[in-house]
């Protein structure tokens, strides 16, 4: 496979979320409230939306640095033979996280943990986990039989088998699910606004408090936009590692 051919897919994410990028900008949301008939209201300057994305990315980030070690860990543990008995219940309790949505489970969290971060990040990690552990284990059994028996038959233990067989081979897999938590967790993030979190989910909220349709276009727009271009990062990385 030629390697534009394998960067193909990258395109789409890239395009849209520069185009998003440049919605986000504030004279653009000015003059798009405007078409909608908005009145004229000040919009969040560059200078401010680009911080508010980095605080966004930050907090994000650090939800999947959580979330891939517990999903792609539980994954790892339920694809062993001596722990084949727990994945049901690794199963359920990950789905089960997931079904609170991530606004009830920030509501939840404020008075224990209070505002800020640490009740965003409770959500993001509720909300990631189930997907990285059902990817990771479907990435590991899309290993054939053979290349684990072939370990085996070198003399290779079960856990070297795991690290130089079955991780190999899974990982293009497995970065493609750490691509989707990637993008959940982004999109999740902005929910960190109602708890006091400085992400691009502020503009949004005190969009809605104010009626600024410029402010609600800037966040959701930069939030989008975000999510694509981490997309189309984690698609490049993939492509690269299939070579």
């Amino acid at each position: 496979m030629s390697h534009s051919h394998r960067l193909q897919p990258v395109v789409g994410p890239l395009v849209v979320g520069l185009a998003l990028a440049v919605l986000s900008h504030p004279d653009v949301a000015k003059a798009i409230a405007g078409l909608l008939g908005d009145s004229v209201r000040r919009p969040l300057s560059a200078g401010r939306l680009i911080e508010l994305g980095a605080h966004h990315l930050v907090l994000a980030g650090t939800g999947l640095a959580i979330v891939g070690c517990l999903g792609v860990g539980l994954g790892i543990l339920a694809t062993r033979r001596g722990a084949r008995g727990l994945r049901g219940g690794i199963d359920t309790a990950a789905a089960l996280a997931q079904a609170v949505p991530p606004v009830v489970v920030v509501a939840l969290a404020l008075p224990v943990l209070g505002f800020g971060g640490p009740p965003t990040l409770l959500a993001l990690v509720a909300y990631g986990v189930m997907p990285t552990l059902r990817g990771t284990v479907g990435a590991i059994e899309a290993v054939s039989p053979e290349a684990r028996e072939a370990g085996f038959a070198i003399g290779l233990t079960p856990r070297q088998v795991l690290t130089q067989v079955e991780l190999p081979l899974a990982g293009a897999g497995i970065l493609d699910t750490l691509r989707i938590a990637l993008v959940l967790s982004i999109a999740t993030a902005a929910v960190g606004a109602l708890a006091g979190a400085s992400t691009l989910g502020t503009p949004i909220v005190a969009g809605l408090q104010n009626q600024n349709l410029v402010t609600m276009l800037q966040g959701a727009g930069a939030t989008a936009a975000l999510a694509f271009l981490c997309d189309a990062l984690m698609l490049a990385a993939a492509g690269l590692l299939r070579r």
